[in-house]
């Protein structure tokens, strides 16, 4: 019984550092995966500033994971982006908006005016939450495996 207790307790440290190490490493998954999210959206801007044209749309479906705009290319085709349209805070259905899109891939398209600066708040602040509560957990983990050793 005693030999089980023993064991049970040297365990402790190790399974501390296992969880301290993989809540370090989901912390480096997430900021470099919003490193990655402002990079493509900057891209895509470039995208669009290299062959620019506007025109008005309609919001005709807003969701939670996209919102679709109806608009008309200079040549008189209608268009309506299957992936959504960039940088669509408050925007509701039926809301005329300016749009800026790729003349040569009207699917690549953004709310005029909005570009990937609009990205660095919401990204930035779920970075600093994510490590305001990762990275004390971590250190504390350690320090308890370290002080049981």
């Amino acid at each position: 019984m005693v030999q089980q207790e023993s064991q049970t307790a040297g365990r402790r440290p190790l399974v501390r550092r296992v969880v301290a190490r993989v809540l370090l490493v989901f912390g480096v998954l997430v900021t470099f995966l919003a490193v990655v999210l402002v990079v493509a959206a900057w891209t895509e801007d470039i995208a669009i500033d290299s062959d620019p044209a506007a025109a008005n749309a309609e919001v005709v479906s807003d969701s939670f994971t996209r919102t679709l705009v109806r608009f008309y290319t200079a040549d008189g085709a209608e268009h309506i982006p299957q992936l959504g349209v960039l940088y669509p805070a408050d925007l509701n259905v039926g809301d005329v908006v300016r749009v800026e899109f790729k003349r040569d891939n009207p699917e690549l398209v953004r709310v005029a005016g909005r570009g990937a600066f609009v990205t660095f708040l919401p990204v930035g602040l779920t970075v600093l939450g994510v490590w305001a509560v990762l990275g004390p957990s971590a250190w504390w983990l350690r320090r308890r495996a370290r002080v049981q050793v």
